[in-house]
């Protein structure tokens, strides 16, 4: 597991956990590249931070799990990982280590780190605004600083006594304007066709609870409008294999579909609308304009822990964001493919409904968007040691 820096810069450890965390690991790369600041990044990485130049000592899907229930099974290997790579930067100290959301491994991490003598930096807070509001004080011992996302966060941390800066959402200002034609026509879709995109996620116990969930519906969905055409964007060779086999056990292999190898951003700006597990998908889909339904199980257990230690009444970043029900939420037992299916057909067949969602996206949209690359280099300058290169 040796780490050997290649030229001038500083070593600077990142760890994310999922999908969502590797786009916006990449991102946060990105921006200290463009700054010019003296970096090389390792730890734990996806595929599109290894492409901005993380090496990966771990792989990132060990720690893609959901849920209290579904942790227990990998948390032994989760545990071991964590042991192993705190040991190796204690041992080798980095100029900082930057936790990427993940915060039921990052922050334990920060911690010991932080008390090592490294600083630390926590990109995309735990959502105490939502649930587990307590997170906060874990935060405060953890982290040197933070970098926030969401512009209601700022008052949360400054009132905690942590260092922080709202940096604007990254995907918000990486995202292109949406356009519907440009996107259709990239994916080779027909300009007047009807498209409905479903993502029922990025981890595989995802895939693996809601995959039929999603499948079935669009089957109820097909029968209701025989127009429609389904965009399933998956991340990798593994999803897209757990996603036939559910399409096989469905008996559904001739529903008219087709899966893309990565491409959400794209089917989410072709689709007229879209069916998403709940997630960073749903803010991306209210950043490209994309009207949709919110959908999510998981094991009662998990499900009664996260409702006992909930402060808010919706799961959905587009709700939140707005503070009131924008996008139809339909989560747990009322998830069933007749309900989904008519929550689709609904917002496809009224154009007020879709519209009065794009409204608030738009809205939304103008709130996160910031400088965010500068903005990151910025509050990340002064613990490499070269503030002079942010500008």
């Amino acid at each position: 597991m040796p780490v050997q820096s290649s030229g001038s810069g500083q070593d600077v450890a990142i760890v994310a956990g999922e999908a969502s965390g590797d786009l916006l690991g990449s991102l946060l790369i990105q921006a200290v590249r463009t700054a010019g600041l003296p970096a090389h990044f390792h730890g734990i990485a996806g595929p599109k931070m290894q492409a901005a130049g993380a090496r990966s000592l771990f792989p990132m899907e060990a720690l893609s799990v959901r849920g209290y229930v579904e942790a227990l099974g990998s948390l032994g290997r989760i545990l071991g990982i964590r042991r192993a790579l705190k040991r190796f930067l204690k041992d080798r100290p980095p100029a900082l280590f930057i936790g990427v959301d993940a915060p039921d491994f990052n922050l334990s991490l920060e911690a010991a780190l932080k008390r090592a003598g490294i600083p630390t930096v926590h990109f995309i807070s735990p959502s105490v605004w939502a649930w587990r509001p307590k997170r906060i004080e874990k935060v405060r011992q953890a982290v040197s600083h933070a970098l926030l996302i969401f512009p209601f966060e700022e008052a949360l941390y400054q009132k905690a006594g942590i260092p922080a800066t709202y940096v604007g959402h990254p995907i918000a200002h990486a995202l292109p304007e949406p356009g519907r034609i440009q996107a259709r026509e990239k994916l080779g879709l027909a300009k007047d066709g009807e498209y409905v995109v479903l993502m029922p996620g990025s981890r595989p116990g995802e895939l693996k609870a809601l995959a039929r969930l999603f499948i079935e519906t669009a089957k109820a969905l097909h029968e209701k409008r025989p127009q429609a055409r389904f965009l399933i964007p998956l991340v990798n060779r593994e999803t897209r294999q757990r996603f036939e086999e559910a399409l096989h056990l469905a008996q559904a292999v001739d529903l008219p579909l087709r899966i893309l190898f990565g491409h959400a951003h794209d089917a989410l700006q072709a689709g007229d609308a879209a069916l998403i597990a709940s997630g960073t998908a749903t803010l991306e889909a209210l950043l490209l304009d994309c009207p949709q339904v919110i959908t999510y199980k998981v094991p009662r257990l998990t499900w009664w822990i996260m409702k006992r230690q909930a402060l808010l009444p919706w799961i959905g970043l587009p709700n939140i964001l707005a503070g009131k029900t924008v996008v139809p939420e339909i989560i747990q037992d009322a998830a069933t493919p007749a309900n989904l299916c008519t929550a689709l057909d609904t917002l496809l067949s009224d154009k007020e409904a879709r519209q009065a969602q794009i409204q608030v996206f738009q809205e939304q949209r103008q709130r996160l968007r910031r400088d965010t690359p500068r903005l990151i280099a910025q509050a990340l300058a002064p613990f490499l040691g070269n503030a002079n290169h942010a500008g």
